[in-house]
């Protein structure tokens, strides 16, 4: 009995695009209520759209990914995964930008061993590459440190009326958390304030 074929398609950022992804998909001839989407990262598999899929996926369907690190980027959890849709799901998976991974066609022994390799030294390969991308943001960031860019929220201006305002905390008249409603901040940014200002 044929079953039904489904895309996945994952981005790891807002900025990044699935275009390429998904085209490949309609080429394959995948109809777009198939295709499952998520963009998020590929450190584990607790995705929206992946989970929804799953929960889909039937004996003698088919999972369609364009790459391995599509599907994710932890060499353990990719490997769990595969034997989870293979065995448990007892479906099928096709790896566009490689053939020789495809669990669909009768490919005898010979074929499922180098299918097994390929599929072990594609999982280091991508989990090598979430590495990677972890280092290069660290020394990206240390790089940038070093030039003086400031990370986070920028610090507010101090307003005209805060020596007013902690004179008068400092007298006891008013409470912190009443002073910085009058300034219109949080309690912990007056208390900021007021250690910068002794």
């Amino acid at each position: 009995m044929e079953g039904n074929v489904y895309g996945y398609i994952r981005v790891s950022t807002k900025e990044q695009n699935e275009d390429r992804q998904r085209i490949a998909m309609k080429k394959f001839g995948i109809p777009e209520q198939r295709i499952y989407f998520d963009k998020q990262s590929g450190m584990d598999f607790n995705r929206p759209g992946y989970q929804k899929l799953m929960k889909k996926l039937r004996p003698n369907d088919t999972f369609v990914i364009k790459s391995i690190d599509r599907l994710g980027r932890n060499y353990d959890e990719i490997l769990e995964q595969w034997r989870y849709i293979t065995q448990e799901k007892k479906a099928g998976i096709i790896v566009l930008d490689m053939p020789l991974l495809e669990t669909e066609t009768e490919c005898g022994l010979m074929g499922k061993l180098i299918a097994e390799i390929m599929l072990h030294l594609l999982c280091y390969v991508a989990e090598t590459e979430r590495e990677n991308i972890r280092q290069r943001q660290a020394e990206g960031i240390a790089a940038a440190k070093a030039r003086g860019v400031k990370f986070g929220r920028r610090e507010l201006p101090i307003p005209e009326g805060f020596e007013q305002v902690r004179k008068l905390w400092g007298k006891g008249e008013i409470s912190g958390r009443q002073a910085a409603k009058l300034l219109g901040v949080e309690y912990r940014t007056f208390k900021k304030w007021c250690g910068l200002r002794g």
